[in-house]
This record gives structure tokens, sequence and C-alpha cells, in this order.
């Protein structure tokens, strides 16, 4: 049977390895010699036989070495000198295996990470963090084990074999044929193993994968659990998953189990039929009892070690589920390609043009359909309208989180999607609606993406945002840590910084989508104030719900189903006394005369 062609999880860990081709072979070669000094006790063994049964007649006095006690005075030194080598050559393969397999986790990891970050949002929208956080860590962590144990017991297992095979095929061939016999059995053993332990492998990758997605979500929500006392309820799906991953575990295990029994009735096999055939021809004369004593002795060191293959074969089939996993994800298309074309930041004036542009998620029916709007370099325009209506999208499209279906969108006159990817998003600066704060103190918060600011910037920037006065009240004010997601400060607290954080970054285009929503009137009333000095000369789109924070705005436009229905600036809209009127009355709590009047 032609042996099967390499996996392409194999395929790719191989070349993962090809640039660390030096370090495999100095791994490999100290693997190999390592068994090769193991394997030769049993040889002193039968020598050691040999010059006790057969003294001046021994195979060591054959070579001139005269008189019993020289040769085994020769022998005890052969066996200091192979024990000190075997136990170097063990030290030396298990400190290269292992710094290679955790110099290769550690760069397959960042691969796999930087990749993800190229992706767009649609991918994270669609998928688990939980399935993500799976393959960065566990997935990986398994490849790093079947390269830290699995490499050399498959290594030293072949120099076993092919060093044992042709010592025993020139001592007794007819010995060697009945060591190898259940060799056959073994390989076809593991190969009708590999391919049921394949399956099943990565269903337990995926069982893991569907726990861990939903424990990092439930640590994430557990405000939600505790406020509703579903506890008990989720400690029951938690377990529901968790125990259909120890069942898929277990059906793995079943199989794997099963291997090693297997491996020993062969192993019996052989050893009796050695054991018997070998004495019969130390007791005609046909061979040696010293090389009796050696063939007795080396067919354990063939065949015991085979009962490890099982093990081995378990971690492989593991790693390569593991494998499969981050191959598809290294193997995602990104959708949203960078551009070529750079743009220096200190270049760029901020205008914005928005041409014909549609958009749809998903493949949903279009959000945006035709959509147009000039907005020229330092002016401020807000966007209102309903939920639903394209406003934050806007935001997503100009960043190109998401990508148009059809038109495109200009910055300064050049298409974005011809300009560099890192460049465009370094000219925009935004505070989102949904604020995320990453563990750490304030300073690094607000610092973040600005990782050069000084300590008098940053407090600039915080003054700016109105957030000076309650960081500077923390119990360690701007070194204090925010906790996960910023959970230890209030959602108005969490916004701020996030403001200061877009201010201290000082982009030519800044984007407030809701940046206002989590604070209360007068911390409003201040932001608006510092928000006259942040948008001057400054090309700003203001996303909001709360009509008074665009009121003093350039433009304003209103938004409905992601078409344009109105267009101009505050008094003029009320005027009109259309959508934007209407509005503005059912916020104010006004009759449309009273609106009119303010």
């Amino acid at each position: 049977m032609a042996p099967s062609p390499p996996s392409p999880a194999l395929q790719r860990l191989l070349a993962t390895l090809r640039p660390h081709r030096r370090l495999v072979w100095l791994a490999a070669l100290c693997s190999v010699l390592n068994k090769l000094f193991d394997l030769a006790p049993p040889v002193l063994i039968g020598l050691a036989v040999d010059v006790v049964a057969r003294q001046q007649n021994s195979w060591l006095a054959g070579i001139g070495i005269g008189g019993v006690p020289s040769q085994l005075a020769l022998l005890g030194v052969l066996s200091f000198l192979i024990w000190s080598a075997e136990s170097l050559f063990e030290y030396l393969y298990g400190l290269l295996w292992r710094n290679l397999a955790q110099t290769v986790q550690h760069e397959l990891r960042l691969e796999a990470y930087d990749h993800l970050q190229r992706l767009e949002m649609a991918f994270f929208e669609a998928g688990s963090s939980g399935r993500l956080l799976a393959i960065l860590n566990d997935d990986i962590n398994q490849l790093e084990r079947f390269l830290d144990h699995g490499a050399n017991e498959l290594l030293q297992l072949v120099t076993t074999v092919l060093a044992v095979g042709t010592a025993m095929a020139v001592l007794s061939p007819g010995v060697a044929g009945v060591a190898f016999l259940p060799i056959p059995v073994i390989l076809w053993g593991s190969v009708v193993f590999q391919k049921r332990l394949a399956p099943r492998y990565r269903d337990v990758r995926e069982k893991a994968s569907d726990l861990n997605s939903s424990l990092v979500n439930n640590l994430g929500g557990m405000l939600t659990i505790k406020s509703y006392a579903a506890e008990a309820w989720e400690l029951g799906r938690i377990g529901s998953l968790s125990d259909a991953y120890r069942r898929s575990n277990r059906r793995a295990i079943q199989l794997s189990a099963g291997f090693i029994p297997l491996i020993r009735f062969a192993i019996l096999f052989a050893f009796v039929a050695i054991l018997v055939i070998g004495g019969l021809q130390a007791w005609r004369g046909t061979i040696a009892i010293g090389s009796y004593s050696f063939l007795v002795f080396i067919t354990q060191r063939l065949l015991w070690p085979l009962t490890t293959l099982g093990r081995t074969l378990d971690d492989y089939q593991r790693a390569m589920a593991s494998s499969d996993r981050v191959l598809d994800l290294l193997a995602t298309p990104m959708a949203i390609p960078s551009g070529d074309r750079p743009l220096p930041l200190q270049e760029v004036r901020g205008s914005l043009e928005f041409r014909q542009v549609s958009f749809g998620y998903g493949g949903r029916e279009g959000l945006i359909e035709n959509f147009n709007l000039t907005i020229p370099a330092g002016h401020t325009v807000g966007i209102v309208g309903a939920t639903g209506s394209g406003k934050s999208t806007l935001v997503k499209l100009l960043l190109r989180l998401y990508e148009v279906d059809r038109g495109e969108i200009l910055l300064d006159g050049l298409p974005i999607r011809d300009l560099r990817l890192d460049d465009l998003r370094r000219a925009i600066g935004l505070v989102s609606q949904e604020v995320f704060l990453f563990h750490g103190s304030v300073a690094e918060n607000i610092a973040y993406g600005s990782f050069t600011a000084t300590p008098t910037a940053m407090a600039r920037a915080a003054q700016l945002a109105e957030a000076s006065g309650f960081i500077e009240a923390l119990p360690e004010g701007y070194d204090t840590v925010v906790g996960e997601r910023g959970q230890r400060l209030s959602g108005g607290q969490r916004q701020r910084i996030a403001l200061a954080r877009a201010i201290l970054k000082n982009s030519p285009v800044l984007i407030l989508d809701e940046a206002t929503a989590a604070v209360d009137n007068e911390t409003e009333a201040a932001i608006q104030r510092s928000l006259e000095l942040i948008t001057a000369e400054r090309t700003t789109l203001v996303i909001a719900h709360r009509l008074s924070t665009v009121r003093h705005a350039d433009r304003i436009v209103v938004l409905e189903e992601g078409r344009i229905v109105e267009s101009g600036q505050h008094e003029e809209l009320l005027h009109r006394g259309g959508v934007y009127a209407s509005l503005w009355r059912v916020q104010a709590g006004l009759r449309t005369d009273e609106a009119l009047s303010i």
C-alpha cells in the first residue's frame, strides 16, 4: 500500500518549520544520537555475557583485548561513556525541540493574530470571539505540545527500527524476520486508527470552541446575568456545553485507548517467538550465547517503543485538528485590502465626498442607495435621523471597516480605496457610541494610538474633553487602572476619556458618533464649549441623536432610510417645518410655534 500524501495541515506545519531548518536538523541529530547511545547497553550486555561464557575466546579477545578483567574493565569504561553521551544528547534534544516548539508557537500565533487584525468588521460580527480565542490560544498551544514531544518520539522510533533491524539481520536473519512480523500489523493499525481518530478530534476542537465562546460571552455579560437572576440557567447551559465537550473527548479516547493493547499483543507474539527460536539456535550452537542475550534485550528495545506510537499518534491527530483550524483562519481572505497610495498626515486637508454610494449589510436590502454628500475641509457637519437610517454606517464606510457596494468615497479628492489603510485611519479620529477602554491606566487609554504623547499633552486633551476634573479625583489620578472595558468608570467617564483620546490623536478629520450620548446635560454643555475649540480648522462629522449636539454645525443633514431628506442650518431647518423640526419638537417637548421661537 502506497503511503498517503501529507495532509494539508502537516504541509503547512512543515512550511512553518522551513525558516528554522538549522535548528530542526540539530534537534533531529541529537534525537538520533541519543537513541543510538540508548540502544548500546544491550550490546554491552551481550558482550559481557560473551566474555563470561567464552572468556579467552570472546569477541573482545578476538580483537586483541586479552584477559577477562581487562575485557570487563573496558566494558565498564564504555558503559560510563555511553551513558554520559546518552544523557548529554537527551538534554540537548530536549532543549532544542522545546525552543523550536516555543518559537514556532510564538510566530504562528503572531501570524494568525496579524491576519485576524486585517480582516473586515463583518468577519468579527458574524463570528464568535470565544472561537477565535480558542484558535489563538488552545489550538496553537496544541501544536506546540506536539513539536515538544511528538517529533522527537517519531524520529527515535524510526532510528530504533533501522538500527536494531540492521543489527538483528546481521546476527540472525531468521530471528530478525520473526521480530519484524508485527510491524506491518502495527503500521496498518496506525493508519486505520489515524483515519478514524481525525474526525473525532476535529469534533473535540469544535466542542472546545463552543464552550470557550460561551464562557467568554458570559464573563462579558455578567451584569445582565446577575440582574436577571439567570445564574442557575447559565450554569446549566455551560454544563451542557462542557458535557458535550467531555462526551466528544470520550469518543476519541475510547478509540485511541484501544491502540496500545493491540500493539502489546503484536509485541508479545514477536517476543515469545524470538525467545524460543533464538534460544533453540543458541542451544544448537548456531549463534553465540552473547548474541542470543543481545537479541532478547534488543527485541524489547525494538518493539516496546512502538507502544508509544499510540500516544504519539494521539498527539499528532490533536495537533492536525488544531492545525486545520489555524489554517482556516489564515486562509480567510481579506475582503478589504489596503491601497498602495501613501497619505502623509501633514498633507491632509480633510475634504470629504460621498459619490453615488450604495451599501447593504451581508446581502440584505440596501441600507444606503445612491448617497451623495460633500463636506468641505474644515467644516462641521451634523448627521441626524432615526435609528437605522444609516448614520453610523457612513462612518464605517469612511473608515473602510466595510466596503461600499457601488460608488466611491473621496478624501481630498482621492478615492479612499486607493489609500493605504493605516494612513487613512490615522487621518481620522473617532469617538464611537460604543466606547471601549483597555485594561490599563487612564493615561494609557488616553494615549492609545498616540503612544509617544507627553503627560502635558494628555492632560490638555483631558481638559478639553471635560475629563480632567474626575480623573484628578480618582485615587491614583492618571495612573488609576480602569478595569477591563473600563468597568470601574461610569458611562459618561468612559465617553470623556474616549473623547480625550481622539483629541490627543489630533487628526485632520474628527468623527463624533453619539459622543455625548452617555453624559448628563451639564457635562454635555461643557463638552459643547470644548468642541468649539476642538473642531476649529478641522473637518468634523457629528452624528447625534440629541439635536442640541449639532445645532451649531455649519450644516445639518437629516437621513431617512439611507437618503438625505433635509439639509441646512439649525434655524433654517426649523423654519421649514419638516422632519428636523418634528424631531426637535419631540425632543424639546414643545409646540410648533414654541420650537420656531427658539
